[in-house]
Parts: C-alpha cells; sequence; structure tokens
C-alpha cells in the first residue's frame, strides 16, 4: 500500500502512535475534523477522504480496532447519504406522519457484528427503516418513505464500493437481509421482526448471535435489541436445533471446505475449524439463553464462551480450549490475508487445536465433526 500511496508514510511520522493506536472515539472525531474541511456536495473527495482515513488507520490497528474504523466509517458514510438524499427530497416520515431522524439503521453481521473483522474482511450489512408505508417526504421533490430509504441504502452500498484512484472503502454483503438476495435492499423494522418470528430459518437466528447495530437511529437500535433478544430467548425443541445446526454446517463443509486430504488445513471451513466453533457458540446461545439471558448479551464468540463457562454450560477445559483454538485460528487468517494468501495451515501445524475442537463438537453435537 504505501508503495502505490507513498502519502501513507506521513502515517508514520510520529512512532508513538504505532503502539498506541486512538479509541473508537479518537478516531470518530478525527474522521469528523477531515470531513469537515470538504463542501459537503463534493461526494469525491469525501469518499477519497474516507479511503484513505481507512487506509492509515488498518496500517497500525489490530482486528477488535479493524471493526472500530469500520464503525467510524459507516456513522459518516451515513450521515454523507442523509444530507445528499434530505437536500434533494426532504426528510421522511414515519407511519404517524413525524420526521425520522433518521429512522434508520445500519446492522453489521458476521466479523463486523461480532467485533472481529480483519485485513481485506468485508461487510455483512442489514438496512432497516420505520418509514410509513404510504407516507411522503417533506421536500419539494417527494417520495414515498420507503422509496427514500431504499435510495439511502443504495447510496451507502455506492459509497462504500465505488472504485477510486485509491481503490474502494469495503465490499459488501446485503444477503443476510430478509429472503436473502431476493428481498428488498431497504426493509421495514415491522416487516423484520414479523420475519424473524415467523418465516426465519434457524441458520439465520443463529446469524442473529452475531448481530448488532452499527450506526443510525438510537431508538431504533433499542427496538433492533429487544427484538433481536426476543428470537434467541425463545425456548427451542433441542432435537430439531441440533438437527438443522448440524445439517447446515454439513452443507457449507460440503461447498467450502477442502476436497481432499494432503490439501492442507482450511482454518475457517473445515473441520475442527473457526466454522464449527462459531457453530458451537450459536447453537449454544438458541439452546441455552431461555435461561440464561446473559448469554445475549455479547456478539463475539470470545465473550460468549466466558458466558457459557461461568453459567456452567461448557467445562472450563472445553471453553479454554474453544478459545485458544479461535484466537490462533483467527490470527493465522489475519496474517495470511496481509500476505494475500489463503487461510490454509499444513495440518501438522494446529493438529492439537484442531483435534481439541473436534472433540467438543462430537461431544456436544453428537456427530463426527
Amino acid at each position: 500500500q504505501i508503495a502505490r500511496f507513498p502519502a501513507l508514510l506521513d502515517e508514520f511520522l510520529v512512532p508513538g502512535d504505532l503502539y498506541n493506536p486512538p479509541e473508537k472515539e479518537v478516531l470518530a472525531d478525527e474522521l469528523r475534523q477531515q470531513l469537515a474541511h470538504i463542501p459537503e456536495d463534493d461526494l469525491e473527495n469525501q469518499m477519497e477522504t474516507l479511503r484513505h482515513f481507512k487506509m492509515a488507520h488498518v496500517l497500525r490497528v489490530a482486528a477488535a480496532q479493524t471493526s472500530w474504523i469500520a464503525e467510524v466509517i459507516l456513522e459518516a458514510v451515513l450521515a454523507i447519504a442523509w444530507r445528499s438524499l434530505t437536500a434533494k427530497y426532504g426528510i421522511p416520515t414515519d407511519a404517524h406522519g413525524q420526521p425520522c431522524e433518521p429512522g434508520f439503521i445500519i446492522v453489521g453481521y458476521g466479523k463486523l457484528g461480532g467485533i472481529e473483522l480483519g485485513p481485506g474482511s468485508d461487510l455483512d450489512l442489514v438496512f432497516l427503516h420505520n418509514g410509513g408505508t404510504n407516507k411522503e417526504t417533506t421536500g419539494p421533490r417527494v417520495i414515498d418513505s420507503p422509496t427514500f430509504y431504499t435510495r439511502l441504502g443504495q447510496r451507502i452500498i455506492h459509497i462504500l464500493t465505488t472504485q477510486t484512484a485509491t481503490g474502494i472503502l469495503y465490499e459488501t454483503d446485503t444477503r443476510l437481509r430478509p429472503s436473502g438476495s431476493k428481498g428488498l435492499l431497504v426493509n421495514s423494522f415491522a416487516y423484520f421482526e414479523k420475519y424473524q418470528e415467523g418465516e426465519a430459518w434457524t441458520w439465520e437466528h443463529q446469524a442473529l448471535v452475531r448481530a448488532r447495530v452499527i450506526a443510525g437511529d438510537p431508538a431504533l437500535a433499542g427496538q433492533f435489541d429487544q427484538v433481536r433478544r426476543d428470537i434467541l430467548g425463545q425456548q427451542r425443541d433441542q432435537a430439531k436445533l441440533r438437527t438443522s445446526v448440524v445439517d447446515m454446517r454439513q452443507k457449507m463443509r460440503d461447498h467450502l471446505g477442502t476436497k481432499s486430504s494432503g490439501s492442507g488445513f482450511h482454518m475457517k471451513h473445515d473441520p475442527g475449524g473457526i466454522i464449527d466453533i462459531e457453530f458451537l457458540m450459536q447453537f449454544a446461545v438458541l439452546r441455552y439463553a431461555h435461561q440464561h439471558p446473559a448469554l445475549m448479551q455479547w456478539t463475539d464468540n470470545i465473550r460468549i464462551s466466558e458466558e457459557l463457562e461461568a453459567a456452567g454450560l461448557f467445562s472450563k477445559e472445553d471453553a479454554h480450549q474453544l478459545r485458544e483454538a479461535y484466537k490462533t485460528f483467527r490470527l493465522c487468517i489475519h496474517q495470511k490475508a496481509l500476505q494475500n494468501e489463503e487461510p490454509v495451515a499444513e495440518e501438522a501445524v494446529a493438529q492439537g487445536l484442531r483435534q481439541n475442537v473436534v472433540a467438543i463438537w462430537a461431544g456436544c453435537m453428537g456427530t463426527e465433526s
């Protein structure tokens, strides 16, 4: 990156900064100051500033802070897109005809939701709004509120994914929205709630374990958190839940795992890898959250495993082994991503950790991993 963009060398002029990466609030304040000098209608310069900010900070932070960088960028992107659209159409209104400010949230799933974003990770995003179905915006060029929010979502994706001289901000994936790629890009919150309660598959509830609001309306964020807790806290048939989770895990393994022995160990998709650990955490939350609400507090695998241990649902030894395997595999995947390499390790390198995960999976799920 430095060879392609020499201006990044400026980020290394203060050596102390390399060993004291800023907190999220400091990152957000720095980005606000950089964007404040750019006219609000200069989208190209705003996008270039966002890209330079991302590259400069990703050079010198760890995984959790990579997630913070994405969060402050998404907050800024939402603000830029909101100002652009409200200047044209005015403010959308809710079911009671009241202005929405903004009545919209960006929900992060996957590694972003789980605060585990790594170098080169894409963003799993879901957009929700509470605009009124038959209500209109307040500006001179009137459009209905749902159309406004669809254009808002489209503008956010455009800013994140447009190729400029410094590349793109992030690859995005919005397929975790209700009905997947066949569904609307931006959904009403009321529909999202109805879908989760009556139509969502078990794997979609698994995905909800790692979902959290990244940016947007605080009131709507609170409603999302409550729906998430209501869904995750449902009492489920243990046998059916286990079968659904095992079946989905097998489908993923068949599709994404290494196909032959001697191909190395795919640390994400092969038996005993990252996905097995994630599925174990998700199964445990769906299985026990109605009895142990603390399990719903976190979206990251490490703290979920700590809660499972504290509740006596996982033994201290098993929880420790899962955490060590997860941290080791995740670090190795990040290192390989920086080298543009596939997340595949020599069989011997991770054999002990992998065997531990396979054994714990068999004990919890009743199947060989």
